[in-house]
């Protein structure tokens, strides 16, 4: 081996790129070690990544480059997708894609488009999973009902005495709590989804800048539709970062929100309902709710589920969610407007 180091900006696992010698060939691998605190069957897990690759892949297989437009996983020794080490730890590795990179903001409306584009190609690729259905990595993981449960139990049991801290954020919250059941009560046709399609889990190639990989596959489970292009609005419509502790800078971009919506029904108009379509403004204002939900949570409970590099972190996060979902809801009817228009006119 020629070099290790951390990697990436993710939250949860801890990622690191192995740079390797092969026969004087230099080679990079992705190694992560999984956080199996948050998911607590890794096994389950693992089993999910490998049937969604397997599947993904099978389709790809006769497209020049197709080892790039899906996570490759690299079996151990014996053969099986992770590894756990002496300590309980699960440790996988993927073959590193070169010559693309992730972005933690979008800095243009043509790289949403080609997010969106991606995500929602990635929806309709497992349009036709077959059975079994999948597990669940993290049960009711966009129940949002739930979510504003453990919102106020935490708010109840106050066990880092932060409550007082967060008191605007809180009442924003629960101001909001009648909403935060009507996309479960639509009886949406469940899918496969990634259930966490921040801009940073597409993969742009470096030349073209074209969407070609989807990544971070821990929460591909069954969901709904909406929850995937809602979690795009929610990374990728505002020019600020996740903890940008300056609110002006937060808000919905709508030229941004034009381009996911023309990219994202350009790969999954074919497979989506009326009504899934119907949803998927309100989706991207629930989800960013959702968002600041958890992280105002974990701010109550005192940081245990999200990796906190200052104080206040999670509750810099969560401000930022809520500030997006006021900016949102100012531009709600613009934004199905759009959507209707556009409808079943992209293919």
């Amino acid at each position: 081996m020629l070099a290790a180091q951390a990697y990436g900006s993710g939250h949860i696992n801890d990622t690191y790129c192995l740079t390797m010698d092969q026969s004087g060939t230099r080679v990079r691998y992705i190694l992560q070690r999984i956080n199996h605190r948050v998911f607590r069957d890794p096994l389950a897990l693992m089993e999910n990544i490998q049937r969604v690759t397997a599947h993904i892949g099978d389709k790809f297989a006769r497209e020049k480059g197709f080892s790039r437009r899906v996570l490759t996983l690299i079996p151990t020794r014996e053969g099986l997708a992770c590894h756990r080490d002496e300590e309980g730890h699960y440790w996988r590795s993927y073959i590193f894609i070169e010559n693309a990179r992730t972005y933690d903001t979008v800095t243009s409306p043509k790289q949403a488009f080609e997010a969106a584009q991606a995500f929602g190609r990635f929806q309709a690729m497992l349009a036709d999973f077959p059975a079994p259905r999948l597990h669940e990595t993290i049960p009711d993981f966009h129940h949002t009902p739930k979510r504003v449960a453990r919102l106020e139990a935490a708010i109840s049991a106050n066990p880092a005495d932060r409550v007082k801290l967060a008191q605007p954020e809180i009442e924003f919250v629960l101001g909001r709590k009648p909403i935060t059941n009507m996309l479960l009560d639509a009886k949406l046709v469940e899918r496969v989804t990634h259930n966490d399609t921040k801009i940073n889990n597409v993969m742009l190639d470096d030349a073209t800048g074209a969407g070609i990989c989807v990544i971070d596959l821990d929460t591909v489970m069954p969901g709904l539709a909406p929850y995937d292009f809602g979690d795009l609005v929610r990374t990728a419509t505002s020019p600020a970062k996740e903890d940008e502790q300056d609110l002006t800078k937060v808000a919905m971009q709508f030229p941004v929100f034009e381009a996911l919506v023309r990219g994202y029904l350009t790969s999954a108009s074919e497979f989506l309902t009326k009504a899934e379509k119907q949803w998927l403004v309100f989706s991207g204002k629930l989800i960013t709710l959702e968002s600041g939900i958890r992280f105002l949570t974990d701010f109550l409970i005192g940081d245990t589920y999200f990796k906190v590099h200052r104080e206040n972190h999670n509750l810099d996060r969560c401000r930022t969610q809520l500030k997006l979902v006021e900016s949102i809801e100012r531009q709600e009817a613009a934004m199905n407007r759009l959507v209707e228009c556009l409808g079943d006119n992209l293919i």
